[in-house]
């Protein structure tokens, strides 16, 4: 106990699991947290005096699941293990800490999502610049990230860390809070350890460099690299033996991607639904036909982080249009890609040294395959280099030189074979050394194969073949003695023996002992004897040592080329991704975009990849859309169920999955790079931070605002439905206005305000478009076309009716729809009865459909009012008209 306790106070922050034989236990507080949160039976122990101690205990072997409800639920978890022999200890058995686990700092595969990364992130904030480190133990990827306040949501949103480190006592930023109520650890640290020069001697060490540079480091990065010192410190102290699976750095900086705020990853649901975080129906879940972990991970990476730069996004389109056309290559690739496991997090396992022989031998059993993969992919590039000398050869025509332009490289697959290494070593040493299908762990079978090690196979020969061994030292006594009926036999209570009966006793060596005296008979053992059984009882634990040692020296072999393993992964894992959009863009019938860097946006036949996906692809309506700079934005309105939303989405999605590096689904799209994507559809509200639906929308819209720029691309879905029709409208036209005058991006705004349709009479550069239907008799058959013009119905008791609202409610709605609209028309005639005139624009900017819905009698003191000429009025009859509406007000009350 005071071993357990001088242990537990350097980890008073984490549950101990104290290592005592075949259990993990816990002991006082930590006993009765885990009894609670894992349902343990909580126990007591004798200390040794009058008070007894709390104490819940876990198998060895079932440890994982207990840490995975553990880590699940935000706690830490530190193993502290017996590192000697308990049969070989002198006193008490020596034990030390080996690990912590933490949200965000794992290594088992069960406490792991194997499709994707499991982030600890550091942060650090100096001025309006923002640092990053962000560190996956499981893989030993390592990026330092600058970017800046505005943007520091949406790259934690990509990131979604398990972990993160803050400086203790800094102001808290939104984006932290936000990754807190997710559940998100929050760790804080101390200011010190954020410190820039103590950070750089940190990573140098590190990596044993002199200097960051080489890493591309510059001194615009300091505060990212504050962040990375912290990170590195932390992971040392949750692991002892080190992190040297921790690869260089990758730097990012602000432009290299897209950044995606938390609402545009939502609202668009790329890798998660809106249904509760589930994969089904999101982009990921269409395009994710990855055959390894690696490239799932990859996938879905780059659904998150889009490419910013045209040059970047032009070699990841030529690789996939290089595997959609080679019908051959691209299958015998993703073959040989299947069987590929996960190399990146084995290869770190084994270089911490926590490979087992199974993960060894299927890192070894992968790597095997990677020559098949290199092939396959050679033969993609060397496809387009023929198609490309076929072209020159026939004196192809300018434009079907321009039009072919892709064939002259097969981009990002070029970048891969450039950096292509097999380890063909490391998978001819990992398959001569261990048998072909390794055990879990060392001693439960056979791990080392014959031939690999002469003293193992001596063993092997002692411990197996023990009647050979008898007959030999048999017929050798009985050559030395001259006692033909001598025989040599084995006991479990004396072990082995030589067996003489009394006649022959007179024949018996000096170096014979008695051990066993028998009617008729007597038992001996000889020095040689002695051995032997010592040897063969033995044989057993020195195969699984001397197994364990080779398995050992296996693996730090495999584990010192661990940047080779990573940069191997890093290239299957893109190679893989590649074809993955290859073969959707076949199977879905994508077409490649047209990349530029001009404003325009032009999108024929566009489709929803996801909606699409749900239903027959006959029964989907595709739709174009074209935005350019003398119209950059459009107005769409159209009734309810028509179809605005996915309209809205489908835009976003085909521009993202261009700015991915993948084919689009549509007949033709010329895209112009877009910097940023916002999204602001449907309605939500955030009860925990104590704001409402119409205050969420305003917060959210209130960031496009503020963050959109010219070359952004900006869908917004009935933006001020949340509060009264007059400040709904009015906020709806300011902020159209705002979108098209001053930051004059493209956008698609949706809308049930049909007044909105007015702005493209006031703004050149909006255009009005609707979603088309047709009305039969009461009901209304939807089109999903989109047409140009505007609306001017919603058709909202119509949906009611197809929702399931009982009979006499829409019935009743009809009557109360058509008096309001009598009343409407009634008071427009009235108007012109008594002479009012007014332009066509003025008439049209009358906000009087929705506005005025409810006014069921004209008021007495407003028609008052409205009959008065101010230019024919004296004071005095002013003054009198104003104390004669007063008079009336106050009667009225």
């Amino acid at each position: 106990m005071q071993q357990y306790r001088e242990i537990k106070a350097r980890h008073q922050d984490a549950i101990l699991f104290f290592r005592m034989g075949d259990f993990y236990e816990m002991f006082y507080d930590d006993a009765e947290t885990a009894s609670r949160v894992l349902g343990l039976t909580l126990t007591s122990r004798n200390n040794g005096g009058a008070a007894r101690v709390p104490l819940a205990g876990v198998p060895v072997k079932a440890v994982n699941e207990y840490l995975r409800r553990l880590v699940a639920q935000g706690f830490r978890v530190t193993i502290c293990e017996q590192v000697e022999d308990p049969k070989l200890a002198k006193g008490l058995v020596r034990r030390e800490v080996v690990e912590t686990i933490t949200p965000g700092a794992v290594f088992a595969d069960d406490l792991l999502d194997g499709v994707r990364n499991n982030f600890l992130c550091a942060l650090h904030q100096a001025g309006d610049a923002v640092g990053m480190a962000a560190a996956d133990l499981s893989t030993g990827e390592f990026r330092l990230i600058r970017t800046t306040p505005a943007d520091l949501e949406a790259v934690l949103a990509r990131l979604a860390p398990g972990e993160m480190l803050v400086t203790r006592g800094a102001p808290p930023h939104h984006a932290i809070a936000a990754r807190g109520e997710e559940n998100t650890l929050i760790t804080e640290r101390e200011a010190w350890e954020f410190d820039a020069a103590l950070a750089s001697e940190e990573l140098s060490r590190q990596f044993g460099v002199a200097s960051l540079e080489g890493f591309g480091v510059g001194a615009e990065d300091t505060v990212a690299v504050s962040a990375a010192g912290a990170l590195v410190r932390y992971l040392r102290e949750l692991q002892p033996g080190g992190v040297p699976h921790l690869a260089r750095p990758v730097v990012e900086r602000p432009g290299n991607v897209m950044p995606l705020d938390e609402m545009t990853r939502r609202n668009l649901e790329l890798v998660e639904s809106l249904r509760g975080g589930e994969t089904s129906g999101t982009l990921l879940d269409v395009l994710d036909r990855t055959m390894t972990p690696m490239g799932a991970r990859a996938l879905r990476q780059w659904i998150l982080a889009p490419l910013s730069s045209r040059a970047a996004i032009e070699a990841r389109l030529d690789a996939v249009e290089a595997l959609a056309r080679d019908a051959l290559a691209r299958p015998a690739l993703r073959s040989a890609l299947d069987g590929v496991r996960d190399v990146e997090r084995l290869a770190s396992k084994a270089a911490a040294g926590r490979a087992t022989p199974r993960e060894l031998g299927a890192l070894g059993a992968s790597l095997a395959r990677l020559p098949a993969v290199e092939e396959a992919a050679r033969r993609v590039a060397g496809g387009v280099e023929a198609r490309s000398a076929r072209a020159a050869a026939d004196g192809a025509a300018a434009d079907d030189v321009e039009e072919h332009a892709g064939d002259r490289s097969s981009g990002a697959i070029d970048d891969c074979l450039v950096h292509w290494d097999s380890c063909a070593d490391l998978a001819r040493d990992i398959a001569h050394t261990l048998v072909e299908h390794p055990p879990l762990a060392i001693g439960d079978e056979r791990t080392i194969a014959d031939g690999v090690d002469e003293e193992l196979d001596a063993l092997r020969a002692l411990r197996d073949g023990g009647k050979d061994g008898i007959a030999r030292i048999q017929a050798a006594e009985r050559a030395r003695t001259g006692i033909t009926s001598l025989k040599v036999g084995y006991n479990r209570v004396f072990g082995y023996y030589i067996e003489v009966t009394n006649a022959n006793r007179h024949l018996i060596p000096p170096d014979y002992q008695r051990r066993q005296t028998l009617t008729g008979a007597e038992r001996y053992v000889t020095p040689e004897l002695k051995e032997y059984e010592d040897q063969v009882l033995t044989a057993a634990e020195r195969i699984e040592a001397r197994e364990r040692a080779l398995f050992e020296a296996l693996r730090a072999r495999v584990g010192a080329a661990i940047a080779r393993l990573q940069r191997v992964a890093g290239v299957v894992a893109q190679l893989d991704v590649l074809s993955t959009l290859a073969e959707v863009a076949e199977r879905e019938g994508y077409v490649r975009p047209e990349m530029t860097d001009e404003f325009a946006l032009e999108i024929v036949g566009g489709r929803h990849p996801v909606v699409e996906r749900m239903m027959p692809r006959e029964q989907f309506i595709p739709n174009d859309v074209r935005l350019t700079e003398d119209a950059r934005m459009i107005i769409l309105t159209g009734p309810n169920m028509a179809g605005k939303s996915t309209i809205l989405r489908q835009i976003g999605l085909i521009v993202l999955m261009a700015q991915t590096g993948g084919f689009v689904p549509a007949v033709r799209a010329r895209l112009g790079v877009v910097d940023r994507v916002f999204t602001r559809v449907g309605a939500s509200d955030n009860l925990v931070r104590g704001q409402s639906t119409f205050m969420v929308e305003m917060s959210e819209t209130s960031a496009i605002l503020h963050t959109a720029t010219r070359r952004s691309l900006v869908l917004l879905d009935e933006i001020g439905r949340g509060t009264s029709t007059y400040d709904g409208v009015s906020i709806a036209w300011a902020v159209s206005e705002h979108l098209h005058t001053v930051t004059g991006c493209k956008a698609v705004f949706a809308t049930h305000y049909h007044e909105l349709t007015q702005l493209a009479d006031e703004l050149e550069a909006i255009r009005n478009y609707n979603v088309a239907v047709r009305e039969v008799g009461e009901r209304v058959l939807f089109l999903h076309t989109l047409e140009p013009g505007g609306a001017d119905r919603s058709y909202g008791i119509e949906v009611g009716r197809l929702a399931g609202l009982p009979e006499p409610v829409i019935a009743r709605a009809r009557e109360l729809l058509h008096q309001l609209e009598g009343r409407r028309k009634a008071n427009g005639e009235r108007r012109e009865a008594k002479g009012e005139r007014r332009d066509e624009r003025e008439e049209r900017r009358e906000v009087d459909g929705q506005l005025g819905l409810f006014a069921w009698a004209p008021d007495p003191v407003v028609e008052r009012l409205r009959e008065v000429d101010p230019n024919l009025v004296t004071p005095m009859q002013a003054l009198q008209l104003l104390m004669e509406l007063a008079e009336e007000l106050e009667r009225r009350g």
